[in-house]
């Protein structure tokens, strides 16, 4: 698997974690009192969004991707849906210019 393919993977992972860590764990824990989902999902979460932002380094440096560019990446990594947004709007065209 190219690195491409992987960083649009890891995105992907990282958006659907996001949105189930604040979309169901986060209330549950302050509404049911329940914090299992927290537990399960920070984790992962946290190894996904260091290695999105690691994938955007690499691809900016490597790439010579424009400075901007990076900064839409780290700011898709922080809004719900912003990763899947960032991949369908630039890494998937990138993907298919490649091929």
């Amino acid at each position: 698997m190219d690195r491409l393919k992987q960083y649009r993977l890891v995105g992907f992972l990282e958006g659907i974690s996001y949105i189930l860590l604040l979309g169901i764990a986060v209330p549950v824990k302050y509404i049911g009192g329940n914090d299992l989902g927290v537990k399960l999902l920070g984790m992962p979460h946290g190894i996904l969004f260091m290695a999105y932002i690691a994938y955007s380094i690499h691809f900016y440096d490597k790439q010579n991707w424009k400075t901007s560019l990076l900064f839409y990446a780290f700011l898709a990594s922080l809004l719900p849906f912003g990763t899947i947004y960032f991949d369908l709007k630039v890494l998937k065209p990138l993907a298919q210019k490649q091929t």
